[in-house]
C-alpha cells in the first residue's frame, strides 16, 4: 500500500509517498535487488531495537523514529553487514538513492 507520509528534520517538512511494509514477509526484503523503488516504511507492533543490513542495495538514507520523534538518521552506504540506531523504534524510513527527495534529505542530515 502507497501512502504520504510526513516528517521534519531541523524544522524542514519531508513527504514521500511510501511503501507501508507491516509483515516480515514483506519486511524482509526491503530495497535489496530493487533497482528502483520508492521508500519503504516498516512499521513494527511494539518498539525495538534491531539491526539492519545493506547488502545488495543501493545507497539509501534510514530514518528511525519511535511514535512521531526521530531517533536516528544514517546514511546507508552498500555492502554494509551491521547497522543500527541509537535506540528502540517503532517505524523504519528507508528512502532510496534514486527518490527526487534523496537529495533534499541528505543536504539536511549533513546540517543536523
Amino acid at each position: 500500500m502507497v501512502v504520504d507520509f510526513s516528517f521534519k528534520i531541523n524544522k524542514k517538512t519531508f513527504t514521500l509517498k511510501v511503501k507501508k511494509l507491516t509483515t516480515l514477509i514483506d519486511q524482509s526484503s526491503g530495497l535489496m535487488f530493487k533497482k528502483n523503488s520508492p521508500p519503504l516504511l516498516f512499521i513494527f507492533k511494539k518498539p525495538k531495537r534491531i539491526g539492519i543490513h545493506s547488502l545488495f542495495c543501493k545507497k539509501f538514507i534510514a530514518v528511525w523514529f519511535l511514535k512521531e520523534k526521530i531517533i536516528d538518521i544514517k546514511l546507508i552506504k552498500p555492502n554494509k553487514f551491521l547497522i543500527k540506531p541509537k535506540n528502540k523504534f517503532d517505524r523504519l524510513l528507508e528512502v532510496p538513492s534514486n527518490n527526487p527527495q534523496f537529495k533534499k534529505i541528505l543536504n539536511f542530515i549533513d546540517e543536523a
